[in-house]
């Protein structure tokens, strides 16, 4: 027979036991390059446990030129996130894929054009027969959308090129289409000021509005493992926060052991994610990755437009804007 004594002393022996830890939820991250301090917020958060502690077990591939776009190890199933820029994220759907944007970590692009002061490429109105250095179909469609957009004549000679702004320097052309975290750094250690000696206008700043290093997974995983998509993005606004407070830390950490195998330069992985950081929000935004509906709506779609592509009339198919804004309540 049990007592009052015994059944107060068995209950309180059960509640001694530790409830057994549910296990966290896999997921498989496709990055869009290689792992360096573009994706500093990811190695911060796995780092620090931020992932863990938000209920997710994280497994982050990063991508590179011999390596599938992020698109297609989605679409295959081979992951359950990944990242992509704003123009390919639209063709991706155009094509069929049911993915969703859950977050955005640059909403400003660091895309734009390289100019010297002998012609300064300052606003729309100076690419008009202006003479571009220009990597590919990415960058010709920005220079066209950028002159559609300010309705000026789309009268531009695009001279093709690598990735090294030493054409320009030479007199190629009068300018160079580049990343701001990237050749803009390339001048600066070849002793180049800049500003003085170099100018550099995003294509932001030009009237070219584009989300990058876009976030995204598919409806059905979505659907499937909302909380999950919660606690990475939980973890992720951590590991940005914890860049921005350190950036110097974030590359270092990058370097020696993320990015190791990559053979990546220190002083320009620090100057990287030091320039990064003024493109994790736009202006009067306080919160990071999040996904602004009137943007995407107004100059975003009016961008896509004027490159002759088309949106969805339903935003809510192809983002959520209520994910990003959660993970900042609760990181």
């Amino acid at each position: 027979m049990i007592n009052r004594r015994s059944f107060l002393a068995g209950t309180a022996a059960a509640l001694a036991v530790p409830a057994l830890a549910q296990s966290p939820a896999k997921l498989r991250v496709q990055c869009g390059w290689i792992a360096n301090v573009e994706y500093a917020g990811v190695w911060e958060a796995m780092e620090h446990g931020y992932f863990r502690a938000a209920g997710v077990d994280v497994t982050a591939m990063p991508g590179g030129p011999n390596a599938p776009p992020a698109a297609v190890v989605v679409a295959s199933g081979k992951a359950e996130i990944g990242y992509t820029t704003w123009l390919p994220f639209l063709d991706a759907v155009a094509k069929g894929n049911r993915f969703v944007m859950i977050a955005a970590t640059f909403p400003r692009s660091p895309l734009g054009i390289i100019s010297l002061p002998k012609k300064p490429l300052r606003k729309p109105a100076d690419l008009v027969g202006a003479k571009i250095l220009a990597q590919g179909a990415n960058e010709q469609s920005a220079m066209d959308a950028t002159l559609a957009l300010a309705g000026l004549p789309k009268q531009w000679t695009m001279v093709p090129t690598g990735f090294s702004p030493e054409p320009l320097l030479a007199g190629d052309a009068d300018g160079y289409t580049a990343f701001e975290v990237n050749q803009t750094i390339t001048l600066e250690r070849m002793g180049l000021k800049r500003d003085k000696d170099f100018f550099f206008t995003s294509f932001d700043e030009l009237g070219f509005k584009a989300y990058t290093s876009i976030v995204f997974t598919t409806q059905e995983v979505l659907r499937a493992q909302r909380p999950a998509m919660l606690g990475y993005l939980k973890g992720l606004v951590k590991g940005w926060r914890d860049v921005e407070a350190d950036p110097a830390g974030a590359a270092k950490l990058v370097v020696e052991k993320y990015g190791v195998d990559f053979g990546l330069d220190l002083a320009q992985q620090t100057r990287q994610a030091q320039l990064e950081i003024p493109l994790l929000r736009v202006a009067g935004q306080q919160k990071l990755l999040v996904i602004d509906r009137v943007l995407m709506a107004g100059p975003m779609a009016a961008a896509a437009k004027a490159t002759g592509r088309s949106m969805p009339e339903d935003l809510d198919s192809i983002a959520d804007f209520r994910l990003a804004e959660a993970a900042n309540e609760a990181a």
